[in-house]
């Protein structure tokens, strides 16, 4: 087993050799991004991307604090379904509720890949096979579909 700073190291490197795999591919729009830590532009809504010991998930993660305005959020992804399934392939879990340590709630819209480990060098480019293309199919829905958002901002 690891220890603590060892993980960390594992960890921190993968997230590294991530963002230097897709430091040359540009946003949907053209420009250069920061795809690790992806910017939606609109508070408390994020994309966020977690890689542990026996998964990895990806995940639109809706953080605001008040309950209310949190499911106004989610039922406006919620109509947008459509726009997101085309743009990522797949069917995604829809989670209106997930408590997070601390007891804080949140909503997330994910996908999970199971059986791998970031702690296993080995399976790196299964993590980043699977990260890739849908971080990439996000930024491209939220082209368009962050419009959908602004009388919610």
């Amino acid at each position: 087993m690891y220890n603590r700073d060892e993980a960390s190291r594992i960890r921190q490197e993968f997230w590294t050799a991530f963002g230097r795999y897709m430091n040359p591919v540009l946003s949907a729009e053209g420009m250069k991004i920061n795809w690790i830590n992806y910017h939606t532009g609109l508070k408390d809504v994020h994309f966020r991307m977690d890689a542990g010991l026996t998964s990895a998930t990806i995940f639109i993660s809706i953080e605001h604090s008040d309950s209310e305005i949190r499911e106004l959020f989610y039922e406006q992804f919620k109509e947008l379904a459509t726009m997101l399934r085309s743009s990522v392939g797949e069917e995604w879990d829809w989670q209106p509720e997930v408590e997070l340590e601390g007891h804080r709630n949140v909503s997330r819209i994910a996908k999970t890949f199971t059986g791998v480990s970031i702690m296993s060098k080995d399976q790196w480019p299964d993590l980043i096979s699977f990260f890739k293309p849908r971080i990439i199919a996000l930024d491209s829905f939220w082209e368009n579909g962050k419009y959908a958002f602004d009388t919610l901002k």
